[in-house]
């Protein structure tokens, strides 16, 4: 049986690069105060020199962990920071993909409710590739069995048990691994090949924890961008929100989007159903299992001693 010693945390990981900085600064770290003790933040970047922010430059991962990266190639900053959040902190239950155009669109309170409540889940939406992967290169997808030709969303939400599976799956296939990689924007079918391959694919729930709008793109590659909360936009957040519970991330977020419609949605959109939440302390009971093994372990180290001392003494006396 596993030991669980102490308390679960979700670990914020933020692919940045260009201008090294985050859209939405201000209002992430304001998100995160409420649940500073289950979060854990980590920033991978191109050019640590680039860093304008101290909180950004507080949190980025060691420069060890950092390959370089391309538009279309960004999976050595998917594996860079995932090594780097599994090696900082054992407590990291959540591997939470995250852009800099990236924002939170929930309660901080809502966010501590799944997160308690399913930090043991992956949740990641996958399906059969819906382009011709004779004509794409896309994941070297032609390359692979009729049975891997998968994509998945780009980003989401992975439990560290998967986040190993993964590494796994590099370290066993170093041949498929490397096929893939070598595809263009891999980074939307390694993960359900990964997976798939390992026979944990039906594992993974298939809810995206990160709405983004796929039917306005601003190019084949990239989502709509979230600019002016013009009316579609709206909609589309407040359609998300309802019909997906696991909806916790907006992308991608401009920098001139209000923060006060942003924060609207975050504190305001829901705030009569998050205040009737029944958040669980689960990390209580974590913690009262931790105290009990150590008061056990105590014991019997008493108990030997005890037994030590008595066997010397009795033998002490027969002498």
């Amino acid at each position: 049986m596993d030991r669980i010693i102490y308390t679960p945390k979700a670990a914020l990981c933020f692919i940045i690069n260009y201008e090294h900085e985050l859209a939405k600064e201000e209002v992430w770290r304001k998100w995160i105060a409420p649940n500073a003790d289950i979060i854990n933040v980590y920033f991978y970047y191109a050019d640590k020199t680039k860093i304008r922010s101290d909180w950004i430059r507080e949190h980025a991962i060691p420069e060890t962990y950092i390959k370089p990266t391309t538009y279309m190639n960004v999976m050595p900053a998917y594996l860079g920071i995932t090594r780097a959040a599994l090696a900082a902190d054992e407590a990291n239950h959540w591997i939470i993909y995250l852009t800099d155009f990236c924002a939170p669109i929930i309660s901080p309170r809502r966010f501590r409710y799944l997160f308690l409540n399913y930090h043991d889940r992956t949740f990641m939406s996958w399906n059969p590739a819906s382009w011709d992967v004779a004509k794409e290169r896309r994941a070297n997808l032609h390359l692979v069995a009729k049975s891997l030709r998968l994509a998945n969303s780009p980003w989401f939400t992975l439990t560290r048990k998967h986040a190993l599976v993964i590494l796994q799956f590099i370290r066993q296939n170093p041949s498929l691994a490397e096929t893939v990689f070598n595809g263009i924007v891999a980074n939307e079918s390694f993960f359900a090949i990964a997976f798939k391959h390992q026979n944990v694919i039906n594992d993974v729930v298939a809810f995206d924890t990160h709405l983004s709008d796929w039917v306005r793109v601003s190019s084949s590659t990239s989502p709509h961008k979230f600019e002016d909360a013009n009316p579609k936009d709206r909609a589309f957040i407040e359609d998300g929100l309802t019909k997906n519970p696991m909806a916790m991330f907006l992308r991608k977020v401009m920098p001139e989007f209000p923060d006060a419609v942003l924060e609207k949605y975050i504190y305001n959109w829901q705030h009569d159903a998050d205040l009737a939440l029944v958040v669980p302390n689960k990390w209580k009971k974590w913690q009262f299992r931790e105290s009990f093994l150590q008061i056990a372990q105590a014991v019997a180290v008493i108990a030997i001693c005890l037994l030590w001392v008595f066997c010397i003494l009795y033998f002490d006396i027969e002498f």
